[in-house]
């Protein structure tokens, strides 16, 4: 089923969103060499606790910790762990659910422990621009599809990366994931078509190499690419409206001004 949202649901994702926004800012500054990511997820806990939220991944569905910190061919869902030792060039994709008052706000960041290469930040700055892609075609009257698409076309056909079929974004709300499902490849036109009130995530993962990802780690939820090559994600929670999409995820305000609420 697909929930439209109402202002005052909006506002409370976008609050859950400005959570999220800070700690990312922090996150940017506490990653480095020789930390772990263990300590990642526990900076990540204690600064969203101390905003009076709670990590909406923490026990879900099993999961133990506060956020996914996903390391290099790590395309998703790395369990934070004393024994990963981040080394500098290292590239961290941190995804977490901020819960504030019932309220949600989904996203990852990408960061680069230390000093990065012009093949991590190409790999980086491709797999952002994908996103952007898709947010602009979250519109009223568009399709899901559309969104798949435009991601695609830069990614795979533009770009010549591979774009994870198997993980992919989803509606939000109330509950972490809800419909529609919102691929990162597809046919444009096709699909669930838009409305206003739509709260959903893009959240595309793109890999250097092979598109395929490899067999579940033991832990039950670590993600490899299936080459060994490289894997970025970014991802937004945002709204459709009938002025364009609206993204409550904000990293960037000066970035992102077309995209905010007013």
């Amino acid at each position: 089923m697909i929930t439209l949202k109402s202002d005052r649901e909006i506002k409370g994702m976008q609050a859950a969103g400005d959570i999220m926004v800070g700690l990312f800012h922090a996150l940017s500054d506490y990653i480095k060499p020789g930390i772990t990511t263990w300590d990642v997820d526990h900076f990540a806990y204690e600064y969203i606790t101390a905003h009076d939220a709670t990590p909406g991944e923490l026990n879900f569905e099993g999961y133990k910790y506060s956020t996914c910190v996903s390391v290099n061919d790590m395309i998703c869902h790395g369990c934070p762990s004393k024994d990963i030792l981040v080394k500098d060039g290292d590239l961290l994709k941190v995804d977490t659910v901020i819960n504030y008052h019932g309220y949600l706000s989904d996203s990852c960041h990408a960061f680069v422990a230390g000093t990065t290469t012009p093949e991590v930040q190409k790999l980086m700055d491709v797999t952002l621009k994908a996103l952007y892609l898709g947010i602009d075609q979250a519109v009223v009257g568009n399709r899901i599809g559309d969104i798949g698409w435009a991601i695609q076309n830069y990614a795979e056909n533009e770009m010549g990366y591979g774009v994870v079929r198997e993980y992919i974004g989803h509606g939000i709300g109330p509950t972490m994931h809800e419909k529609p499902d919102v691929p990162h490849y597809g046919e444009a036109g096709h699909g669930t078509r838009l409305k206003a009130g739509m709260t959903i995530t893009i959240e595309p993962m793109v890999n250097i190499g092979d598109w395929r990802s490899g067999e579940t780690a033991d832990d039950g939820w670590t993600v490899r690419t299936l080459d060994g090559s490289l894997s970025c994600q970014y991802e937004h929670t945002l709204v459709v409206t009938d002025d364009g999409p609206k993204i409550l995820s904000s990293y960037d305000h000066d970035f992102d001004a077309k995209y905010l609420l007013k």
